[in-house]
């Protein structure tokens, strides 16, 4: 087997010439292969991406946020001291005594001296929600 030039392409395996389907030059009068500067692209589309990214996590942040909120004056509502069976939708107001307890009561805060924490609505999940 004869040793063939290193300018010609020559497939071993296939035993037929391929310069023509070889995605890159394969002489040395081939035209220079020089790569495409792509630092513009990258940096547009990595601040693109981190935008995206960064406000996906804000509102996972803030649901985050919401709920543990929610989970909160759950803990606190159904930690305070009462004698009755809360009913869905109602509004209680949650007031704090002088002892540091806390009490849910149907009376509300302008009807008494207590100081009071805030109010909240019994939901048909059985979750606490804060009223304004």
């Amino acid at each position: 087997m004869s040793k063939k030039p290193d300018l010609v392409v020559f497939d071993e395996e296939e035993q037929k010439y391929n310069a023509g389907l070889l995605p890159y030059a394969t002489n040395a009068s081939a035209p220079k292969i020089t790569s495409t500067d792509l630092t513009g692209w990258k940096n547009t589309n990595i601040s693109k991406a981190n935008h995206q990214i960064n406000t996906e996590y804000q509102k996972l942040k803030e649901a985050y946020d919401n709920l543990m909120e929610q989970y909160e004056y759950n803990a606190l509502v159904y930690n305070a001291q009462f004698n009755f069976e809360p009913i869905v939708g109602q509004i209680y107001h949650l007031y704090m005594k002088k002892n540091q307890e806390t009490f849910l009561s149907i009376i509300s805060p302008n009807e008494c001296s207590f100081n009071h924490k805030g109010s909240f609505k019994l939901n048909d999940d059985k979750i606490w929600l804060k009223v304004d």
